[in-house]
This record gives C-alpha cells, sequence and structure tokens, in this order.
C-alpha cells in the first residue's frame, strides 16, 4: 500500500481550496447576474460561508470622511482617517489582524476606491498567508465590478455614499463625470470635486484610448442650475468633439457655439477651461487654455513651468475674439505629474480672509508625492486641507484632476498580495 508524502498531501490540501474557491467566485457571478443591489450582501455571505469566511461591504462617502457599511445592521460606519479599515482604503493595502484572524481589503473598480471589504476568517486561518490573501484579493476585486455594475440599476449604494443630500445640480453632474480614478500601465488619471453635494458649475473628464488621453477640467460660471447646465453643455460639445475627430480649438468652438445658443436674451454663460491631449507614447502635451488657471507640471518632485501660450476666451465667449488661438505644446518626461485645478482651490479663503494660494497648492503636492502617497489619496489630502481652510465649508466649487505619466505609478495603486 502506497501513502502519500508530504509533497503530495500539500498539493491535495492546495488543489481542494482551489476547487473549493472556484465554488466561491463562480456562484457569486452565477447569482449576480439576476440580483438587485441590496441582494449582492447576501450573496457573498452565503457563497463565502462555503470557506468559512463572513464578509462586510462598506462604501466610501463622496466625501472620502466615513466608510460606511452597505448592511448598516452589521456596524458603525469608519472613519477613513484612523481606522485598519482606513488604512486599507487611504494606502491601498491588504490590512491583516488577529483574534480573530481577518483581513480589510481595499475594494476597486479597475483602480478607482469605491471602498473596503472586511473578511473574518476561519478559526486558526494564517491572514499572512499568500495564497489565502490572493484569493481574498480575486473576491475583493470581483465586488468592485459587482457594485459598479450594480450602481446603474439602483438607489441603494447611491445612498449608502451619502452623507448629505445632493442638489439637483449635483445630482445631474455626478451622472455625467467618469470615474474619479482610471490607471493603464502609462498613466494614472484621478480627480477630486467638491462640495460633493453642491457642486454646480465645476466639472472634469477625461479618456483614454490606444497611445492617447484626453483630458478636461471646466469650471462655469456661477454656482447654480445654471452653471450645472452650462458645464454640463461644455462636457457634451468637448466629448462630441473629440469622438468625432475634432482637435481641440474645434471642440472649444463647439462648446463656444452650443453654450452661446442656450444664453437668452440679456444674460451671459460661460465656462472656463483646460482642453488637453497627451501622446502616452512620447509624452507630448498639447493643451488649449480657455481663460481657466494654467496646468501645474510636477518633475522631480518640484513643480517646473509648462511653456506659456495664448489663452482664448472661456467657452461661450469665443464669438468675442476674431481667430482661434493655437494650442500650447509642452514635453513630459517619464514621473512628471501634471495638475489641474480650478480657482475655488487657491482663492478659498479662510475666516479672516487668507487665501489657500498658489503656493500652498504647490507645496502639500510637493510634500504628498515625496512621501509615496497614490495619486487619489495626494488629491483627497490636499481636498481635505482646502475643506479645513475654510472650515469644512466651500464658497465655491474646488476640482482637481491630476495625471501622472509614468510606468511606475500604476503599481501604486494595487496592494501587494
Amino acid at each position: 500500500m502506497n501513502s502519500a508524502g508530504p509533497g503530495q498531501d500539500l498539493d491535495r490540501t492546495r488543489a481542494g481550496d482551489d476547487v473549493r474557491w472556484h465554488a466561491v467566485l463562480g456562484g457569486i457571478i452565477d447569482a449576480s447576474h439576476v440580483a438587485s443591489a441590496d441582494e449582492l450582501a447576501g450573496i457573498l455571505g452565503e457563497a463565502t460561508a462555503r470557506v468559512g469566511i463572513s464578509v462586510r461591504l462598506y462604501l466610501v462617502d463622496l466625501a472620502q470622511q466615513q466608510l460606511h457599511p452597505v448592511d448598516a445592521g452589521t456596524g458603525p460606519s469608519l472613519p477613513v482617517a484612523s481606522s485598519d479599515a482606513g488604512r486599507a482604503y487611504r494606502e491601498l493595502e491588504i490590512v491583516a489582524a488577529d483574534a480573530p484572524p481577518q483581513l480589510w481589503l481595499p475594494v476597486l473598480n479597475g483602480t478607482e476606491r469605491l471602498g473596503v471589504v472586511h473578511l473574518t476568517l476561519p478559526a486558526g486561518a494564517d491572514p499572512t498567508d499568500h495564497g489565502l490573501r490572493a484569493r481574498c484579493w480575486t473576491l475583493s476585486g470581483l465586488i468592485g465590478h459587482l457594485v459598479q455594475s450594480k450602481l446603474h440599476y439602483s438607489d441603494l449604494f447611491h445612498v449608502v455614499r451619502r452623507t448629505r443630500p445632493l442638489t439637483v445640480a449635483a445630482e445631474l453632474l455626478w451622472q455625467l463625470l467618469p470615474p474619479q480614478t482610471f490607471a493603464c500601465d502609462r498613466l494614472v488619471v484621478t480627480a477630486s470635486l467638491e462640495p460633493y453635494d453642491q457642486v454646480g458649475g465645476d466639472g472634469y473628464d477625461y479618456a483614454v484610448d490606444a497611445d492617447r488621453a484626453h483630458l478636461a477640467i471646466f469650471d462655469a460660471m456661477g454656482h447654480d442650475m445654471n452653471a450645472g447646465l452650462t458645464t454640463t453643455i461644455a462636457l457634451a460639445a468637448t466629448r462630441n468633439a473629440r469622438r468625432t475627430g475634432l482637435g481641440l480649438v474645434e471642440a472649444a468652438a463647439l462648446a463656444d457655439r452650443h453654450i452661446l445658443a442656450q444664453n437668452p436674451s440679456g444674460r451671459v454663460r460661460f465656462a472656463t477651461a483646460v482642453l488637453a491631449r497627451l501622446d502616452l507614447a512620447t509624452g507630448r502635451l498639447e493643451y488649449v487654455n480657455a481663460g481657466h488657471p494654467p496646468p501645474l507640471l510636477f518633475r522631480d518632485g518640484k513643480v517646473v513651468g509648462l511653456p506659456d501660450g495664448p489663452v482664448r476666451p472661456p467657452l461661450g465667449l469665443g464669438h468675442l475674439v476674431p481667430s482661434e488661438p493655437r494650442t500650447v505644446t509642452g514635453q513630459l518626461r517619464p514621473g512628471d505629474r501634471v495638475l489641474l485645478h480650478s480657482d475655488g482651490i487657491t482663492e478659498a479663503r479662510s475666516l479672516d480672509g487668507e487665501p489657500f494660494g498658489h503656493d500652498r497648492l504647490v507645496e502639500l503636492t510637493e510634500r504628498h508625492e515625496a512621501a509615496g502617497l497614490p495619486a487619489p489619496e495626494t488629491l483627497r489630502r490636499i481636498t481635505r486641507a482646502v475643506l479645513q481652510h475654510q472650515r469644512g465649508r466651500l464658497q465655491d466649487d474646488a476640482t482637481l484632476l491630476l495625471v501622472e505619466w509614468s510606468p511606475d505609478r500604476v503599481r501604486a495603486l494595487l496592494p501587494t498580495v
């Protein structure tokens, strides 16, 4: 009679684990095809029970300050700034703990941070085991994709992410914006928008295809529904232009015409903007500045200037000049960061009237880059600093769009298993 050696026993154990985890993931996928958002927690719990794991899902609020449980009966909300859950979210790490063995994992849609998942492991499990952590990370990734897909069909996840009610203008704008973070092998782009519940006139956009990235930031006059509609028109017109194959100058002209067509007699509406295009193969950056604060280029941890160039009128006022200016072109180096911002950042004033200012924005960006923070966390902390400067309530929309042209920075957006 042949007896199995230690190596064969280990192989059989691993094979058994693979079969059980395949059943877990397959069960979640199969059940989720015809499930609503409120059924997701039950599907996860039933499937992971097969491997002795219990699951709690938390989504981050739109202000990125609290992590709220999807199932309100599973416990309180947790602070992003000072909890194990918050550490997993902030630093994109897998955070392990004992007694009982457990893991906190970031929940991502691609590279956009949606929240965290808490896994209570079976008694005696080793939360530092590589194979177990790898399987749990795959589970977390699946959860992220399911959460994002259910956002389109249900209100539950939207409600969970709101600490305060949104205005109608903010509701409209959030439905139009792309995810706040995207990454590919040569690019990271991430955005921040405050006040998330009352934003009216600010917005951002991006699209990445093959070797080209399109980037945009908008700031419409005013802070109401009319401002939101102006930004919506600008965003839709510039998207339409690029999808039709038009250049940056033509995109700005198209936005001009459509914003002007919506202006009632005696009213002027416009939006400042930067429309940019980045060649991902060469680092060539081309942009049009429509009356907006100029982009900031960070290289080797310090701000350096992009080439100066013509500034055209804001979108909606292009008819006031006889001809369109040319684009501005700059050359990026690997590792460079380009920061676009609205004037609600630099012009945010404290109670005694002190502006947040350009220098403070630069200093914070340089400091967080030196600390090696992931790009989304850099923007979250800058936005927190602006909010604190105005005692928690902004007087104007404040938007940031950060672009990193680097193959190395992408790795900072995914945890190390």
